[in-house]
């Protein structure tokens, strides 16, 4: 357990560091930290029925302490994207219901992704996606996921 707590503790260091990289949080604010911290940085490139296409710089308060694209950034950017091209306009967001993901190579600070998300198909509320991230300069494959999302929407009655 103290190996844990000595893993997870913040150096003073790395507090400065995130701290220059959001703006304060106000009770007025228009903006959640949510937003200010995950979201922040990705680019949409392109949009279509089923797809969207983004583009995103690796940010130093998305990796691990050795420089790497971290395991939970990916599963934020697989669940945020595969639920973005799941979205219905008009209706309320649905709920992720499983994720899978292979993580097949890294990716370090300042390197660009190319993020593709993709509706596999729709059946009820029911949605299945698929999001890639391929590092944009090599075209290697950094990871795929499968994102499941279920929606509850309105009675055809």
């Amino acid at each position: 357990m103290e190996k844990a707590k000595e893993l997870l503790q913040v150096t003073p260091e790395e507090s400065q560091s995130l701290s220059q990289h959001l703006p304060p949080l106000t009770p007025n604010s228009n903006f959640c930290f949510y937003e200010q911290f995950i979201l922040r940085g990705i680019h949409v490139d392109r949009v279509e029925p089923g797809l969207v296409v983004c583009t995103f710089k690796v940010p130093p308060r998305f990796t691990d302490r050795t420089g790497k694209l971290a395991n939970g950034s990916i599963a934020n950017l697989v669940d945020e994207l595969g639920g973005a091209v799941a979205h219905t306009e008009g209706f309320h967001m649905n709920v992720s219901v499983d994720m899978s993901i292979s993580c097949l190579s890294t990716a370090h600070v300042n390197d660009e992704l190319e993020i593709t998300s993709r509706l596999l198909g729709r059946k009820g509320g029911y949605s299945g996606t698929i999001v890639t991230l391929r590092n944009k300069a090599t075209g290697e494959l950094i990871a795929e996921g499968r994102h499941s999302l279920f929606g509850r929407h309105a009675s055809k009655m």
